[in-house]
């Protein structure tokens, strides 16, 4: 059994109205350093978001989402963030803001997969 690896997660989550507080998971980042890993999966449900906001801009929150995938995965239309390393490109992603695509707290834990962790917190997290 191979051993398990330290790798850490965020909810990424629609706040529509950030000043009431109230979300609707999205999506995850998984980063683990050992696995030298990073990705982020979303996927947007319009009908529950609209349930939230009426007037919310699927359109432009799902553009926002593909901009955290981008950066992820080290592409280059994620524009100078998706060029640091891992680590960095992680802790921006994850970085406290007040907008309408957030983050949760960072989360740790220890896995033996961390493609099938991602899998697993989307499910369980999202759907």
């Amino acid at each position: 059994m191979p051993n398990k690896l330290l790798y850490e997660y965020a909810i990424i989550r629609v706040v529509p109205r950030v000043e009431r507080e109230e979300f609707l998971n999205v999506g995850v980042i998984v980063y683990s350093r050992d696995f030298k890993f990073l990705k982020a999966r979303y996927i947007v449900n319009e009908e529950r978001l609209k349930a939230l906001c009426k007037d919310l801009d699927c359109k432009e929150i799902k553009e926002h989402l593909l901009s955290f995938e981008r950066i992820a995965d080290g592409d280059a239309q994620g524009g100078p963030i998706a060029k640091l390393d891992l680590a960095s490109r992680f802790r921006w992603l994850t970085a406290t803001r007040s907008t309408v695509v957030q983050t949760s707290k960072v989360h740790p834990g220890f896995c033996d997969d961390a493609e099938k962790m991602l899998d697993k917190l989307l499910y369980e997290m999202v759907l």
